[in-house]
């Protein structure tokens, strides 16, 4: 019952918000109040430019419905080890790591998500299983979440929502097999200028020390790496 009643006051919300959207009472939102709603404008642009079928008004009410905006501190969980992945998120401002620690505490970061991706542990979340990794906010961090029946509501009576994911799978699948590449037929050197090459913008927002681990080297070796290339 209890949740119910979030779900149903999180419905109210986001509906009034998404009508006074181009509406002069907007003025009078606040500022939190003004940053979800500009969230929500956020995934139905990334929605239509992703799949190529715009959004009717009746459909973006559907989605701000089911959608539930969020706000991580840095440092803040997405989601922990041991725990099951109950969402996937949205990413519209702000950045995560997904990474895991093994027995000798050393930290590996299997990828960076940045503003306009979806974030989960996929596995955990399709199968209902309990995750093996962290998903951290590295800055602080807006998001829209779905659950799994939602997103399945969603692709299924959305033909944009469809297409969008659809798409989007099969780049990531894409970027998987790239970085699996690169991690195994790369040295580190080569690895560090790629990175720089393709995603400088790591290295403009994220430590050495979590450079490194997503290199898969320590943060001395990255050091060694990066005076290297002044000399």
């Amino acid at each position: 019952m209890y949740t119910q009643a979030i779900i149903s006051e999180h419905a109210v919300t986001t509906s009034m918000l998404f009508l006074q959207k181009n509406d002069f009472t907007s003025k009078r939102l606040s500022a939190p109040e003004r940053a979800e709603r500009d969230a929500y404008g956020s995934l139905f642009q990334f929605i239509s430019a992703s799949s190529g079928i715009s959004l009717s008004e009746q459909e973006k009410e559907k989605i701000a419905e089911l959608a539930t905006y969020k706000r991580l501190s840095k440092r803040d969980f997405f989601l922990e080890q041991g725990e099951m992945c109950k969402y996937i998120g949205f990413i519209v401002n702000g950045a995560t790591r997904m990474f895991s620690i093994n027995e000798r505490g050393d930290q590996s970061v299997i990828v960076f998500s940045l503003e306009d991706s979806w974030i989960a542990d996929h596995d955990s979340f399709k199968n209902n299983r309990y995750s093996s990794y962290h998903i951290e906010a590295l800055e602080d961090t807006e998001l829209l979440l779905l659950n799994g029946a939602q997103k399945d509501y969603l692709k299924l009576h959305i033909p944009a929502v469809a297409e969008m994911f659809s798409r989007y799978d099969q780049q990531q699948l894409g970027i998987t097999q790239k970085r699996i590449n690169i991690l195994l037929c790369m040295t580190a050197e080569e690895r560090y200028a790629d990175l720089q090459q393709n995603n400088p913008e790591y290295g403009q927002r994220f430590s050495q020390k979590t450079i490194a681990a997503y290199l898969g080297i320590k943060q001395q070796s990255l050091s060694r790496i990066r005076r290297r290339q002044f000399q």
